[in-house]
C-alpha cells in the first residue's frame, strides 16, 4: 500500500502543477490577444509606437511587440513565453486594424 501511495502522490502532484501552468498560459494568451488588439488600434490611429509597446507591457509584462503595415492594415504581433516547463512554442497573438481609422 505504501509503495502505491509513493508512486501515485508524485504523479498526482505533477498533474496538478501542469494543470495550473496550463491555466496560467491560457490567461496569458487572453492578455496577449487584448494587448495585440489595443496596440494595433493605437498604431493604426497614428499614435507613437512606444505608447503601443507600453500598453503591451502593461497588459502582459515581458511580451514582445512587432508591428507591420501592409497597404491599409496595421497588424500587431505580440509574443511571450509561457510558464509551462515543457519545450513548447511561445504564445503568440496577432490583431490588425484599419490604418487611419478612428
Amino acid at each position: 500500500m505504501a509503495a502505491e501511495f509513493a508512486v501515485v502522490v508524485p504523479a498526482a502532484m505533477l498533474l496538478v502543477l501542469l494543470a495550473v501552468a496550463a491555466l496560467a498560459a491560457a490567461g496569458t494568451q487572453i492578455r496577449l490577444e487584448h494587448a495585440a488588439a489595443q496596440a494595433a488600434r493605437l498604431v493604426a490611429r497614428g499614435e507613437d509606437p512606444g505608447r503601443a509597446a507600453a500598453a503591451v507591457q502593461a497588459a502582459a509584462g515581458g511580451a514582445a511587440l512587432d508591428v507591420r503595415s501592409d497597404a491599409d492594415l496595421t497588424c500587431a504581433i505580440v509574443t511571450a513565453d509561457h510558464a509551462i516547463p515543457l519545450p513548447l512554442p511561445s504564445l503568440r497573438a496577432e490583431s490588425c486594424a484599419l490604418t487611419g481609422g478612428l
